[in-house]
């Protein structure tokens, strides 16, 4: 496995490279952007604004106070991953846990009118809903999410109240999956281009591999359970994740290729070179308090590559909260026991910096970390 792959990192996230339940068929032109169908989404809540890039949605239970906004990854699979089922929603487990105002972004699969958005695309139209929400707030980013939302807080700092990278691949040279990445990726960016029309399919990406997803795998690895047949709303978290496995955004080729280029050969972001809407920005440029979650066996974004964004913001130990779960990427955010152990202690982090801000105080003087503390001078693990 190579850093390329993220793009199809829930077959190798959970079952080591397998493709799909079945093969995909080749994709039908694309005439308008697509969100989330409805009847997906496990938490109620309402659309509260619409772009052409992105879909606002606003699960709150409270209209006062500062809101978290999750940033899900704008990669192959939709936003469901962080409301998948009971048991298995980040979101719920927020508005559980005090996060009480809370919105998340949707992105929309491309379209042949969006297929020259770019990562600029993404940040301006991510900089239109934190105006819509007002800030500052707290950002949430979920694996490709997290380094979008590090450079909006690098680019933005005033708007950012606090900063949570789960998953998130920053320094892509800080683990061993920055190896051979040259003619893998030329050989695998020309295949999904071809015949597009400037959109890359992600019914072309599933048809690059073949096999069948390995149920138990899935369900042991992803929802961290052992017999959905006998669990408790087992067998509906499976028929849940299945739907979204098998459901795929299109992205615009433009976006597709500069995320390749720019941060997985180049490194930009680590390096300090990132263009950001016209201004050249860096990891240390964020000035708010980061927390940083990696799962042990994540082969997607390894807890080396996740945790280097702390050296690469810098400042005080007391700054950051980072931990590492028992777990492989994706049960990062959809996990039974990720959400019940990990999340929490994330959200009392939020929280206590909402209480700090009322008090005047300055960010970061206070954070909550596991009762063990530091290890490996790295701050807090769990």
């Amino acid at each position: 496995m190579n850093p390329w792959e993220i793009w199809f990192w829930p077959w190798f996230a959970h079952s080591g490279g397998a493709a799909s339940e079945q093969r995909a068929k080749p994709a039908d032109a694309v005439d308008g952007a697509r969100f989330v169908p409805e009847g997906e989404w496990t938490t109620r809540g309402r659309v509260t604004l619409e772009l052409h890039e992105l879909r606002l949605r606003d699960f709150s239970r409270s209209r006062t106070g500062q809101a978290a906004v999750l940033v899900t990854p704008f990669a192959l699979h939709d936003a469901i991953l962080a409301d998948l089922a009971p048991r298995h929603s980040l979101v719920q487990t927020l508005l559980d846990h005090g996060c009480k105002r809370l919105f998340l972004v949707e992105w929309a699969s491309a379209s042949r009118e969006s297929r020259y958005q770019t990562i600029d695309s993404q940040l301006a139209a991510l900089h239109v809903a934190i105006d819509e929400i007002g800030g500052p707030v707290d950002l949430i980013g979920l694996c490709q999410g997290g380094w979008l939302s590090l450079i909006y807080a690098a680019r933005f700092p005033g708007k950012i109240g606090r900063l949570v990278l789960a998953g998130a691949p920053v320094d892509f040279a800080a683990s061993a999956l920055s190896g051979a990445t040259g003619a893998t990726a030329a050989f695998l960016l020309e295949a999904v281009k071809r015949g597009g029309d400037g959109v890359i399919r992600g019914a072309d990406l599933l048809a690059l591999w073949a096999g069948a997803a390995d149920r138990m795998a899935i369900a042991m690895q992803a929802l961290q359970i052992t017999d959905p047949d006998r669990e408790a709303g087992g067998q509906r978290a499976l028929r849940n994740f299945l739907r979204w496995h098998e459901r795929t955004l299109d992205l615009p080729e433009a976006y597709f290729t500069q995320v390749l280029t720019l941060l997985y050969q180049e490194n930009r972001l680590a390096r300090g070179q990132m263009t950001a809407l016209g201004r050249t920005i860096a990891p240390d440029m964020v000035d708010c308090p980061v927390a940083l979650l990696a799962g042990e066996s994540d082969m997607v974004a390894p807890p080396d590559q996740v945790f280097a964004a702390a050296r690469l913001v810098g400042g005080e130990a007391s700054r950051f909260l980072l931990r590492e779960a028992r777990s492989a990427h994706l049960a990062l955010f959809m996990g039974r026991d990720t959400l019940a152990t990990e999340w929490p202690a994330i959200a009392r982090w939020l929280l206590a910096g909402r209480r700090e801000a009322r008090k005047g105080r300055a960010p970061g003087t206070q954070t909550i970390v596991p009762q063990d503390g530091p290890k490996s001078g790295k701050g807090s693990r769990a």
